[in-house]
């Protein structure tokens, strides 16, 4: 037991919250750690992501990657994975995933349904460097020498 000295009239209460929409965010890695699977046959890597900036700033999404498992094609997926985020946050040999925190990246977030009890979650589906997917592509324009592609003939 803990004591609480707690008086929830004075707290509003939470709400809770729905996942964040499918899409591109600039977040960065917040916390990590090491964790055993479920039936304890391996360890899996569980990245929490922080928002960065827009409308969602602040809110947190997961992801984990099955490092240590007895299936090989797990573990290469995993790796994969992990490789795609030391690439976006250019930290190419972490040997500590505390290395990985705190660096700005830009994330795909999709939402899907949980298998246990149907309801919409958030999953990460690719990392990349933060410039890479967040910013608007730059367009030639007249007064620049280069004539933009949908004025060419």
């Amino acid at each position: 037991m803990a004591t609480l000295n707690f008086d929830a009239n004075q707290v509003e209460p939470s709400t809770g919250k729905d996942p964040i929409p499918a899409g591109k965010y600039v977040a960065a890695i917040s916390s990590s750690e090491m964790k055993p699977t479920k039936n304890g046959n391996g360890q899996y890597l569980e990245l929490e992501y922080q928002i960065l900036e827009g409308e969602y700033k602040g809110r947190k999404v997961w992801s984990r990657h099955n490092l240590h498992h007895p299936n090989a094609q797990t573990v290469q997926i995993a790796r994969g994975e992990l490789s795609a985020i030391c690439r976006a946050v250019g930290t190419m040999t972490p040997k500590d995933s505390a290395e990985l925190h705190n660096l700005p990246m830009t994330i795909t977030v999709k939402c899907k349904k949980r298998e246990d009890n149907g309801e919409m979650t958030n999953e990460i589906a690719a990392w990349a460097k933060k410039d890479a997917a967040a910013g608007v592509p730059q367009q030639a324009t007249a007064t620049g020498g280069t004539t933009p592609p949908w004025l060419r003939r």
